[in-house]
């Protein structure tokens, strides 16, 4: 089946690209969701008006993305966590708790953005990776603290 996508999907293609996928990908999951449209006659005419279209929004994306990773290189977050023997932690750092902080501090990032390869486990600083868009990524500083214990013993 051929379709033709409306958004970026990663693994497949960018917004506007003719591609060939199986039958149940297209019809089960990338039509429901309107990631894409089957490529006929009529919506190839579309897809014209939509690539034209697509430049434009991915060129204002773009300036807007690197505005933002102006502001959050000025950005440091910090997290307490227990740990135990050896360094530790109980429990580790996802990305949904970095975005999940981001936004109390006014930043509305998605957590698919922040890419971590496995949750941090450890303590220190870490510098995590955002895609903000498809050419411009964002390094967040990532502090992981000991939490003070309240009973010194």
């Amino acid at each position: 089946m051929e379709v033709i996508l409306k958004e970026d999907v990663i693994n497949l293609g960018q917004r506007g690209d003719v591609v060939k996928v199986a039958d149940g990908y297209g019809r089960n999951f990338l039509l429901p969701k309107k990631l894409a449209m089957e490529a006929n006659a009529a919506n190839k005419t579309v897809i014209e008006q939509m690539k034209a279209s697509s430049v434009r929004k991915s060129a204002k994306e773009k300036t807007e993305a690197e505005a933002l990773v102006a502001q959050l290189d000025a950005v440091s977050l910090s997290f307490t966590r227990k740990v135990g023997e050896n360094e530790h932690l109980f429990g580790s750092v996802t990305s949904a708790d970095i975005a999940q902080q981001l936004e109390s501090k006014g930043f509305a990032i998605d957590r698919r953005k922040i890419h971590l390869d496995e949750p941090l486990k450890a303590l220190g600083e870490f510098h995590v990776p955002v895609k903000l868009h498809r050419e411009v990524t964002a390094h967040l500083k990532v502090n992981v603290l000991r939490e003070e214990s309240a009973a010194a013993e």
